[in-house]
């Protein structure tokens, strides 16, 4: 089960994506399927069907926007938060061979086309809450268990 949190620059952009595909995008395919549906056999005719199955996929994703959206609760940034790992901290960790990573703490619904994000549902996040600067903590891993020691904790990112 996907944790219900969202930063609010996720939800924003789910917001903008819902919009974009609903407002912009499915109205050119519908256009374009009206089109080639006119020209006749639909079955030898590959504008038809690649944007037909296009239209099914735009409609898939809103249907699940329009699902997943209102079940979501944006978490803001609170100076509470400060000097420890929560929900939407930008964390630099390094391992015992000198590996360091830096990413933030979001929702399952923002780590899509972000190397520098991870899900709050994730074993290293998991690990990684209430852990403040110099701390070590353990991440489980197929190969066993690995240790890391955090670096910095920030909630705004470095330019």
């Amino acid at each position: 089960m996907k944790t219900n949190l969202v930063t609010r620059e996720g939800y924003l952009q789910l917001q903008q994506e819902h919009d974009q595909l609903w407002n912009v995008k499915r109205p050119e395919v519908t256009k374009i399927v009206s089109w080639a549906a006119s020209l006749g056999d639909r079955s030898e005719n590959a504008d038809y069907q690649y944007n037909k199955r296009l239209l099914r996929q735009i409609d898939r994703r809103v249907r699940y926007l329009r699902k997943r959206i209102p079940d979501l609760k944006i978490i803001d940034y609170s100076p509470v938060q400060d000097g420890k790992v929560f929900f939407g901290a930008w964390v630099e960790i390094e391992n015992e061979e000198g590996e360091t990573k830096k990413f933030r703490i979001v929702g399952p619904d923002e780590i899509y086309d972000r190397k520098d994000y991870i899900s709050i549902d994730s074993p290293m996040a998991r690990a990684l809450i209430k852990k403040q600067v110099d701390d070590d903590f353990e991440v489980p891993t197929p190969q066993g268990k690995k240790q890391w020691y955090v670096n910095s904790i920030d909630y705004q990112k470095k330019k």
